[in-house]
């Protein structure tokens, strides 16, 4: 899962050895950070955040099996 989120966001940055992918995991909650470099995060969240909600449409659709929620946190 950590790969889908940065090969996605690599494909849509100017800066892409920048981007790292960190998991967290509590309970039932895993939460994806994405750390972009700092010109870059307006790209990676999109006009009025549709690029940011496709990729957690993305990430929640592939976690589907694994019973846990998963969300993507965006960090410059």
């Amino acid at each position: 899962m950590e790969e889908l989120v940065g090969v996605i966001a690599k494909a849509l940055v100017d800066h892409p050895e920048d981007v790292a992918v960190k998991k967290l995991e509590k309970d039932h909650l895993i939460v994806y950070e994405l750390t972009v470099h700092p010109d870059d995060v307006g790209k990676v969240i999109g006009k009025q955040g549709r690029i940011a909600k496709a990729l957690r449409t993305v990430v929640t659709s592939a976690a589907v099996k694994m019973d846990k929620r998963v969300t993507v946190d965006i960090i410059s």
